[in-house]
């Protein structure tokens, strides 16, 4: 187990940079655009802690780390939320799209992430005449998983399901008599993800989601990333 710590810490600070930076462009965005109720309750911060949602920071992702760390010795996806930062959308000078700005800034946060980390490997590499072989390994597997938590969780909330991000910008979206119905799906959206990610494979196991979204949309993505960053497809 103890050889697996290093890929455990860099896994988790991918994974904590990730979600954390998501949950502070929210705030800010939500700060912009006239509502201060993030900063006033102490989450318009980069401090992880201020974040942290037991199931969906710690317990989630601590079985898929463990989970695959046992099965194959390495992290390959990774998934996991943090507390929603709170936003009084009565705050917000346009409500409707200042809403859905404020939802679409955790994923463009990600996004803008993924391809930070990815220029960050050129730079890495002068540094091979200073660490060691193991550390150099090391720090390309942490931009490596940084590109990928982020690609993970921006394009996860993306899904059109309230409360996700995607859900509050297709509320954004739609006229006002479609979105004010679209909008009672939030009180149901967690349930609605947990059928559909993990209860339904249960019941059907040839319908894996999971599978399909990283196959069909986080590595054409990952690949993009690398492409856009200068580096020569995967």
């Amino acid at each position: 187990m103890m050889d697996m710590l290093p890929e455990l810490v860099v896994a988790v600070m991918a994974s904590i940079i990730a979600i954390t930076l998501h949950e502070a462009a929210h705030g800010y965005a939500a700060l912009w655009l006239g509502d201060p109720t993030a900063k006033l309750m102490g989450r318009l911060s980069l401090n992880p802690i201020r974040h942290v949602d037991p199931v969906g920071t710690l317990l989630v992702p601590g079985i898929l780390l463990v989970s695959q760390l046992l099965a194959t010795g390495r992290v390959d996806m990774m998934f996991g939320w943090a507390k929603p930062v709170p936003v009084d959308v009565r705050n917000l000078r346009n409500p409707r799209s200042g809403m859905m700005w404020v939802a679409a800034a955790g994923p463009i946060m990600n996004f803008c992430l993924a391809f930070i980390a990815a220029l960050l490997v050129h730079p890495a590499g002068l540094a091979g005449g200073f660490v060691s072989d193991e550390s150099m390994r090391l720090l390309y597997r942490f931009l490596g998983l940084s590109i990928l938590a982020n690609l993970v969780l921006g394009l996860f909330n993306l899904f059109p399901i309230p409360p996700m991000d995607g859900g509050r910008i297709m509320v954004g979206l739609l006229p006002l008599r479609a979105a004010m119905a679209y909008a009672q799906l939030e009180r149901y959206g967690l349930f609605i993800v947990i059928g559909v990610l993990f209860l339904l494979p249960m019941a059907i196991p040839a319908f894996q989601p999971m599978d399909l979204f990283s196959r069909e949309i986080v590595r054409p993505a990952f690949a993009f990333v690398l492409r856009a960053a200068g580096h020569a497809s995967p």
